[in-house]
């Protein structure tokens, strides 16, 4: 019983909050200076272009920022059929014992997927990482194996993960550039930003009220993520992410120095940029892009496709001489088969020679090889039309 009315107390308190804390004015000057009391600190936008850092490669401590990583393993598996929201998690002792934020798990008690991972996403449960961790990969080790795997994959070259929750152990860190990788990869997954969206939650039936510890979701325009963290030695960090008008960003902010600081920085940084950044629409997901010469395949071209939106951010007011360029990964004519939503080309944004923005080029259908049957036929077919 004393769980429910502690966890009713903690949700009024930090509810309380709302109505005091507002964000701090940004520069609103077009390419004004900014400056942040975090440590480390980097602004990106959904391109994963850097539009502003301060020591942003430096690996640190990141506190429950690891849980970014822990959060998208376990949404990849949902994704790909290992495991199921609904399958029920036995918790182990091992999770029990964890410290810090925490929804005071049994060892015995058996929760669902879901509510592990909401409880994750929410209040940050270190006990409830841990226990999803080990039913998705079987033990703590494996997932933080799976992590460093994982963070290989995504490109990640100044982090080290040692932990799935980002309670402090030896050799475990991340930089701000990498957590904005993570983040940018994390919000293409509908189901993270489900999951990261949530404000309040009840669990156990109405027992624990879980109330988000990302209070961006209350207090700034457009916010839809991500995931904050402190320990002694991280001092406060966070990344949030928001989204206005097409404009998708990123902030990361690491060891800010006192309460709250990690909140008023990001949405400075994002204020900053918001102010400073636009967003102009190139092509639409799925839109035709281009027409590619096919050979020995049962059709003489194959139609490719933007995989996504093409978003390209500029500086505003510098939006009007963007310039398109398309690449074919494998020549610009292409030998069957072809394979439906296989890559085949880029189509690249360039604003002043740089880089603005990327989309991958993606096949409308299958293309199979041409058999003797085919070829015989269209042979008979040209025969046809020379005697004519």
């Amino acid at each position: 019983m004393w769980r429910k009315y502690a966890a009713i107390i903690c949700g009024l308190l930090t509810l309380s909050l709302l109505s005091t804390v507002q964000a701090a004015p940004a520069s609103r000057q077009a390419g004004g200076k900014f400056e942040t009391t975090a440590q480390s600190a980097v602004l990106m936008d959904g391109n994963g272009n850097v539009l502003w850092e301060k020591e942003a490669h430096k690996p640190l401590p990141p506190a429950s920022v690891t849980k970014v990583m822990t959060l998208l393993l376990a949404v990849e598996a949902i994704e790909q059929g290992k495991v199921n929201l609904t399958d029920p998690v036995t918790i182990s002792e091992n999770a029990w014992k964890q410290g810090g934020s925490q929804i005071w798990l049994e060892p015995g008690e058996q929760m669902t997927v879901k509510e592990l991972l909401t409880a994750v996403a929410v209040v940050s449960a270190n006990d409830a990482a841990v226990a999803l961790m080990e039913h998705i990969f079987g033990s703590k080790e494996a997932a933080v194996d799976a992590m460093n795997q994982r963070a290989g994959e995504l490109g990640l070259k100044n982090s080290k993960f040692a932990s799935v929750n980002g309670l402090p152990v030896p050799e475990h860190y991340m930089s701000a550039y990498d957590t904005a990788l993570i983040a940018r990869e994390a919000v293409t997954h509908p189901l993270y930003l489900e999951m990261v969206g949530i404000k309040e939650h009840w669990l156990r039936d109405g027992k624990n009220w879980l109330v988000n510890t990302n209070k961006l979701l209350w207090w700034y325009p457009g916010a839809d993520g991500l995931k904050t963290g402190w320990t002694q030695e991280a001092k406060y960090c966070f990344v949030g992410t928001a989204k206005r008008d097409g404009l998708r960003l990123i902030g990361v902010v690491f060891a800010t120095p006192e309460p709250r600081s990690h909140l008023r920085e990001t949405m400075r940084l994002l204020d900053w940029g918001y102010a400073n950044f636009t967003a102009t629409p190139i092509v639409e997901r799925g839109a035709l892009v281009e027409k590619i010469k096919l050979t020995r395949g049962e059709a003489k071209e194959v139609n490719l496709l933007a995989k996504d939106d093409l978003i390209a951010v500029t500086p505003k007011g510098k939006n009007k001489n963007i310039q398109k360029k398309i690449i074919f990964t494998q020549g610009d004519i292409l030998t069957a088969p072809v394979a439906e939503a296989e890559k085949y080309g880029e189509m690249i944004a360039f604003l002043d020679g740089n880089e603005v923005g990327k989309v991958d080029l993606i096949a409308a259908k299958t293309v199979p090889k041409a058999g003797f049957a085919y070829t015989f036929k269209e042979l008979l077919s040209l025969c046809y039309s020379v005697s004519r």
